[in-house]
């Protein structure tokens, strides 16, 4: 009896609603994206491909200008270090303009030879001090006249060299390396007045 009474308990029709719920949860049929749907997720995906491409290309840009920013920097420590005794060998040279002026006014008197040989010892020590340091002297007598490297303060008629030839060299000029320091002070040629004449 009790068994009866269990089963006189059970609701009413649950194995046949139980069927039909499994039915139709096994019988629908997920409906693919419309045309719309595709079309949206198409944009959107180019949209992010676009945005990855741009953040990329900043990206490239930033460390070339990064490496770009090194090889100034390097660059430009070089160039100091390079040139750091610059100021100090401009002070440097009228000390050598004076012992030059020296030696030749020892020459003229004739009785200095031992003082001409001691300030040549000085002034070769100091040219060679200059050199060690990248300071090399700029050749100009019987050279054409280079406004780059001579300053012309005087012209001097001659017959013997051409127009513009240096024939006299008042003061070296010097370079630092590949910069100029300071030009030659010189007096360049001219034709003379009878030259001219001829000329005319």
């Amino acid at each position: 009896m009790d068994k009866t009474r269990k089963r006189d308990n059970e609701p009413i029709g649950t194995d046949v609603e139980d069927e039909n719920y499994r039915d139709s949860s096994e019988t629908e049929e997920v409906k693919p994206p419309s045309t719309l749907e595709l079309e949206q997720l198409r944009q959107q995906l180019e949209a992010k491909e676009l945005e990855a491409k741009q953040n990329y290309d900043q990206f490239l840009r930033q460390v070339a200008e990064l490496e770009n920013f090194k090889k100034r920097m390097a660059r430009e420590k070089g160039e100091a270090i390079r040139y750091a005794n610059e100021t100090l060998i401009k002070d440097l040279l009228p000390i050598l303009d004076n012992l030059e002026r020296a030696v030749e006014h020892a020459k003229g008197g004739g009785n200095g030879k031992p003082l001409v040989e001691g300030v040549e010892m000085v002034l070769k020590s100091l040219v060679e001090v200059l050199s060690k340091y990248g300071v090399t002297q700029i050749s100009a007598m019987g050279e054409t006249f280079d406004p780059e490297k001579h300053e012309a303060i005087a012209q001097v008629e001659s017959d013997e060299h051409e127009p513009n030839t240096v024939v006299a060299e008042h003061h070296k000029g010097y370079y630092l390396v590949d910069r100029l320091l300071r030009p030659s002070l010189v007096s360049v040629s001219k034709n003379s007045e009878t030259k001219e004449k001829k000329r005319g």
